[in-house]
């Protein structure tokens, strides 16, 4: 499969903190500082919108399954 990850730079509108963003989903950026998720909007300008709020449950765990062996 095809794993593509973003980083970019941005103020976080949850923490207040100008942070990291990881994509974890298109257009989907998760806080380095909070680990909020934000929504990425442009619009002129980029901006971050919250999508849920910081520790409301645990975050999502991607899990990779080993390829099968070749025979």
């Amino acid at each position: 499969f095809n794993l593509k990850a973003e980083v970019t730079n941005g103020n976080c509108p949850l923490c207040e903190a100008k942070t990291i963003f990881v994509s974890i989903y298109q257009n989907v950026y998760r806080c380095m500082q909070c680990g909020g998720d934000t929504e990425q909007k442009v619009n002129g300008v980029i901006s971050y919108m919250p999508i849920a709020t910081a520790g409301t449950g645990p975050a999502p765990k991607m899990e990779l399954e080993p390829d099968e062996p070749k025979a």
